[in-house]
């Protein structure tokens, strides 16, 4: 194992999650597109909002691989199938804890239960399991974080 797979892995890894995801949401699958929420945090304009989200939705796919690399260094134990196990624990925490209860205390342009009429809210919250992007969401959602897991899982496999 080596962090560089790691990295590899984790860049690879979030390439195909994002990429599944931004499939999933032109053949509407879904209406959740991460970048943009990601993107949104930091400027109101809709095209650089794309522009920094998939930058940040990158760095965090990296610093997921890293998060990782440094379990299955301290099992001292990696493969593919418990990259898969991975993601599926990451997908279930982003698709509730993340993306549902944390994202929407810090984040200045999604609307909560609250906002009233007066203030306009960019972004309409997730919701449990992110339901309220479309009731394919959870599925393509845990869909592309297991291909991440199991990418990551596999670059560290295979790199010894």
């Amino acid at each position: 194992m080596s962090i560089w797979a790691a990295l590899a892995g984790g860049l690879v890894g979030t390439l195909v999650l994002t990429t599944g995801l931004r499939a999933a949401n032109a053949f509407s699958l879904t209406r959740i597109d991460l970048p943009f929420l990601l993107g949104t945090a930091f400027t109101s304009d809709r095209t650089r909002a794309k522009a920094l989200g998939y930058g940040a939705h990158f760095i965090n796919g990296l610093i997921f691989a890293l998060l990782y690399y440094a379990v299955f260094v301290a099992i001292d134990y990696s493969s593919w199938w418990l990259g898969c196990v991975f993601g599926l624990v990451h997908g279930l925490f982003a698709t509730t804890a993340l993306v549902n209860i944390l994202l929407p205390l810090v984040h200045p342009r999604m609307g909560q239960p609250e906002t009233s009429a007066p203030h306009v809210a960019l972004l309409e919250p997730p919701g449990f399991l992110m339901l309220n992007y479309g009731p394919g969401t959870p599925a393509v959602t845990l869909t592309a974080h297991l291909a991440y897991g199991t990418i990551v899982g596999g670059f560290l496999t295979w790199s010894g």
